[in-house]
Protein backbone atom coordinates (compact mmCIF):
# COMPACT_ATOMS: atom_id res chain seq x y z
CA UNK A 1 0.00 0.00 0.00
CA UNK A 2 3.06 2.27 0.24
CA UNK A 3 2.68 3.68 -3.29
CA UNK A 4 -1.13 3.74 -3.17
CA UNK A 5 -1.42 6.07 -0.18
CA UNK A 6 -0.02 9.38 0.95
CA UNK A 7 2.49 9.18 3.80
CA UNK A 8 0.01 10.11 6.53
CA UNK A 9 -2.53 7.49 5.42
CA UNK A 10 0.16 4.85 4.97
CA UNK A 11 1.65 5.46 8.41
CA UNK A 12 -1.76 5.35 10.12
CA UNK A 13 -2.55 2.17 8.17
CA UNK A 14 0.28 0.38 9.94
CA UNK A 15 -1.92 0.20 13.04
CA UNK A 16 -4.63 -2.47 13.36
CA UNK A 17 -3.67 -4.00 9.99
CA UNK A 18 -5.17 -0.99 8.19
CA UNK A 19 -2.91 -1.31 5.15
CA UNK A 20 -3.56 -5.04 4.92
CA UNK A 21 -7.33 -4.42 5.08
CA UNK A 22 -7.04 -1.72 2.42
CA UNK A 23 -5.24 -4.14 0.07
CA UNK A 24 -7.84 -6.82 0.72
CA UNK A 25 -10.53 -4.30 -0.20
CA UNK A 26 -8.80 -3.60 -3.51
CA UNK A 27 -8.67 -7.32 -4.26
CA UNK A 28 -12.28 -7.95 -3.16
CA UNK A 29 -13.44 -5.07 -5.38
CA UNK A 30 -11.66 -6.77 -8.30
CA UNK A 31 -9.44 -3.73 -8.85
CA UNK A 32 -5.93 -4.27 -10.25
CA UNK A 33 -3.56 -5.13 -7.42
CA UNK A 34 -0.67 -7.14 -8.78
CA UNK A 35 0.54 -10.61 -9.59
CA UNK A 36 1.55 -13.48 -7.33
CA UNK A 37 4.12 -16.13 -8.18
CA UNK A 38 3.64 -19.66 -6.86
CA UNK A 39 5.80 -22.75 -6.48
CA UNK A 40 3.94 -25.95 -5.61
CA UNK A 41 0.96 -23.98 -4.31
CA UNK A 42 3.07 -21.69 -2.11
CA UNK A 43 3.15 -17.95 -2.84
CA UNK A 44 6.83 -16.99 -3.22
CA UNK A 45 6.70 -13.75 -5.21
CA UNK A 46 4.62 -10.60 -5.65
CA UNK A 47 4.69 -7.58 -7.91
CA UNK A 48 2.42 -4.61 -7.54
CA UNK A 49 0.88 -3.95 -10.96
CA UNK A 50 -1.87 -1.46 -11.77
CA UNK A 51 -2.60 1.74 -13.70
CA UNK A 52 -0.08 4.40 -12.74
CA UNK A 53 -2.81 6.73 -11.46
CA UNK A 54 -3.63 4.14 -8.76
CA UNK A 55 -0.24 4.87 -7.20
CA UNK A 56 -0.57 8.29 -5.55
CA UNK A 57 3.10 8.52 -4.63
CA UNK A 58 4.15 8.02 -8.23
CA UNK A 59 1.73 10.69 -9.39
CA UNK A 60 3.27 13.13 -6.90
CA UNK A 61 6.88 12.08 -7.47
CA UNK A 62 9.35 14.69 -8.70
CA UNK A 63 11.93 12.06 -9.60
CA UNK A 64 9.58 9.66 -11.37
CA UNK A 65 7.11 12.15 -12.76
CA UNK A 66 5.27 11.33 -15.95
CA UNK A 67 7.37 11.72 -19.09
CA UNK A 68 4.34 11.89 -21.39
CA UNK A 69 0.56 11.61 -21.31
CA UNK A 70 0.42 7.98 -22.41
CA UNK A 71 -1.64 5.49 -20.41
CA UNK A 72 0.76 3.22 -18.53
CA UNK A 73 0.53 0.50 -15.94
CA UNK A 74 3.23 0.66 -13.28
CA UNK A 75 5.21 -2.01 -11.46
CA UNK A 76 6.48 -0.03 -8.45
CA UNK A 77 7.62 -2.96 -6.33
CA UNK A 78 8.53 -6.63 -6.39
CA UNK A 79 9.01 -9.04 -3.52
CA UNK A 80 10.67 -12.44 -3.82
CA UNK A 81 10.84 -14.85 -0.87
CA UNK A 82 14.43 -15.08 0.35
CA UNK A 83 14.70 -18.77 -0.61
CA UNK A 84 13.96 -17.93 -4.25
CA UNK A 85 16.04 -14.79 -4.78
CA UNK A 86 18.73 -14.85 -7.48
CA UNK A 87 16.94 -17.66 -9.31
CA UNK A 88 15.22 -15.72 -12.10
CA UNK A 89 11.84 -15.48 -10.38
CA UNK A 90 11.65 -11.70 -10.79
CA UNK A 91 12.25 -11.97 -14.54
CA UNK A 92 9.61 -14.72 -14.81
CA UNK A 93 7.12 -12.59 -12.84
CA UNK A 94 7.78 -9.61 -15.12
CA UNK A 95 7.28 -11.76 -18.21
CA UNK A 96 3.94 -12.87 -16.78
CA UNK A 97 3.01 -9.19 -16.25
CA UNK A 98 3.88 -8.57 -19.91
CA UNK A 99 1.76 -11.55 -20.95
CA UNK A 100 -1.16 -10.33 -18.82
CA UNK A 101 -0.81 -6.85 -20.31
CA UNK A 102 -0.90 -8.20 -23.85
CA UNK A 103 -4.00 -10.27 -23.12
CA UNK A 104 -5.80 -7.29 -21.55
CA UNK A 105 -5.12 -4.44 -23.96
CA UNK A 106 -2.47 -2.75 -21.81
CA UNK A 107 0.03 -1.06 -24.13
CA UNK A 108 2.80 0.22 -21.85
CA UNK A 109 4.33 -1.14 -18.64
CA UNK A 110 6.51 1.18 -16.57
CA UNK A 111 8.78 0.57 -13.58
CA UNK A 112 11.44 2.27 -11.46
CA UNK A 113 14.04 -0.38 -10.58
CA UNK A 114 17.25 0.12 -8.67
CA UNK A 115 20.77 -0.09 -10.03
CA UNK A 116 22.82 -1.53 -7.17
CA UNK A 117 26.16 0.07 -6.39
CA UNK A 118 29.20 -1.59 -4.89
CA UNK A 119 28.57 -4.34 -2.37
CA UNK A 120 25.32 -5.94 -1.23
CA UNK A 121 22.21 -3.82 -1.44
CA UNK A 122 20.13 -3.78 1.77
CA UNK A 123 16.86 -5.70 1.41
CA UNK A 124 14.93 -2.50 2.07
CA UNK A 125 16.05 -1.19 -1.34
CA UNK A 126 15.62 -4.45 -3.26
CA UNK A 127 11.82 -4.24 -3.27
CA UNK A 128 11.93 -1.83 -6.23
CA UNK A 129 13.34 -4.65 -8.33
CA UNK A 130 16.73 -4.68 -10.01
CA UNK A 131 17.35 -3.10 -13.40
CA UNK A 132 18.96 -6.31 -14.71
CA UNK A 133 15.75 -8.28 -14.10
CA UNK A 134 13.73 -5.72 -16.00
CA UNK A 135 16.23 -5.62 -18.87
CA UNK A 136 16.20 -9.42 -19.12
CA UNK A 137 12.41 -9.25 -19.37
CA UNK A 138 12.70 -6.74 -22.24
CA UNK A 139 12.20 -3.38 -20.52
CA UNK A 140 14.24 -0.39 -21.75
CA UNK A 141 15.34 2.77 -19.94
CA UNK A 142 13.23 5.79 -20.96
CA UNK A 143 14.27 8.33 -18.31
CA UNK A 144 17.37 8.79 -16.14
CA UNK A 145 16.25 11.62 -13.86
CA UNK A 146 17.33 9.33 -11.02
CA UNK A 147 20.88 8.02 -11.45
CA UNK A 148 20.25 4.84 -9.44
CA UNK A 149 16.55 4.32 -10.19
CA UNK A 150 15.83 4.90 -13.88
CA UNK A 151 12.35 4.73 -15.36
CA UNK A 152 11.97 1.73 -17.65
CA UNK A 153 9.19 0.77 -20.02
CA UNK A 154 8.00 -2.21 -21.97
CA UNK A 155 5.89 -1.44 -25.04
CA UNK A 156 3.43 -4.19 -25.93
Amino acid sequence: MFYRLGNKEYQSGKADQGNKKAMKKIVWEDRPAGLLGFVEGQAIAWCAFAPREDFIRLEKSRVHKRIDDKKVWSVPCIFIHKDFRRTGVAEKLLKEAIKYAGENGIKILEAYPVIPGQGKLPDSFAWYGFLKSFERAGFEIVDRTSKNRPMVRYYI
